[in-house]
């Protein structure tokens, strides 16, 4: 661990990216989730906290949604400033104007852009070209939002994050990366239980195995949910198909039959295990109603923290 202050994390977050896990360090995911938690407190509490006064952030959203888009105009409106929606039929880039020239041209108008589409490339392409941060509200290889909220839920409901366990059964997707590579970085045992074909990036699990080496955790991808789920402090699922994968809905459904978080599954967990999902969920697919009704399951608390995460993460960087 480095001796950096608070005060030094905050300078080198000035201005940054924020496109995935991996581009920061343990001590800066650390310190955006103590952010997330005192932003929290203060707005509970009524205490304005307006550092982003005057300040736009463009919301681009090549995908709908319900929670990023709610959660980020609000969050914008918290901190002080303004939040621009605008959907692919509001800009040129449906028209066939470059990445490049939108990124340069709202850099002129924005403080920041968040964007929420399909491929991670046109995140990187809007991130090389624009002057102001930008933010990876979701692509088809991350979710770091959300996994950043997830890791302030989980340690507000168990004290800590280090040597914790983390289950995660179902599909190999963008939310498995972020939350893999988070674990890594967080020193959270990570294990995934996937049927064969539907495993996570090759590349993910490899980089987040040699982050996690460096921090003191494991990372394994199994295809038997009894062995991930077995002594599990945290038990997490997400849709079978994500968006975009609608016409694969009952191949998967086949696919991921035995993979269904229920009753009988979580008796393999920790006693207090909590569970989690993103939202929104497929009760009686992924997940039984008995599992995320249940009083084990923390999932508004997750939905919850992506206004204070995403707080944290506006008001360190723009």
């Amino acid at each position: 661990m480095s001796n950096l202050t608070k005060q030094d994390i905050a300078a080198q977050l000035r201005g940054r990216d924020f496109i995935g896990l991996v581009d920061y360090t343990s001590e800066e995911i650390q310190y955006l989730i103590d952010l997330a938690i005192e932003l929290k407190k203060k707005q509970k509490s009524g205490e304005a906290y307006q550092p982003l006064k005057g300040k736009t952030l463009g919301m681009i959203f090549e995908k709908s949604s319900t929670r990023t888009r709610v959660s980020f105009e609000v969050g914008m409106y918290q901190l002080g400033g303004h939040a621009l929606f605008l959907s692919r039929n509001d800009l040129q880039i449906g028209r066939g104007e470059t990445i490049g020239d939108t990124a340069q041209t709202m850099s002129r108008y924005l403080d920041g852009i968040m964007i929420r589409t399909f491929a991670h490339r046109t995140v990187i392409e809007l991130a090389r070209n624009a002057t102001i941060p930008v933010i990876n509200g979701l692509t088809d290889l991350s979710h770091p939002c959300q996994a950043l909220a997830d890791y302030q839920t989980i340690l507000e409901h168990k004290g800590r994050l280090k040597g914790l366990k983390m289950a995660f059964i179902g599909d190999g997707n963008n939310m498995v990366h972020s939350l893999m590579m988070g674990a890594a970085k967080l020193g959270v045992n990570f294990t995934v239980a996937t049927p064969e074909g539907y495993e996570p990036d090759a590349e993910v699990v490899q980089l987040s195995k040699e982050v996690a080496a460096l921090n003191g955790s494991t990372i394994e991808v199994v295809y038997d949910p009894k062995e991930a789920i077995d002594g599990a402090d945290v038990v997490y699922t997400d849709v079978w198909a994500s968006m975009g994968m609608e016409a694969e809905q009952k191949e998967r459904e086949a696919a991921f039959a035995n993979y269904q978080v229920n009753d009988e599954l979580v008796k393999f967990a920790k006693k207090d295990y909590l569970f989690m999902h993103c939202l929104p969920a497929h009760r009686g697919e992924e997940v039984s109603e008995g599992v995320i009704d249940g009083q084990n399951s923390i999932i508004f608390d997750q939905a919850e923290n992506r206004l204070h995460a995403q707080k944290a993460v506006m008001a360190a960087i723009m």
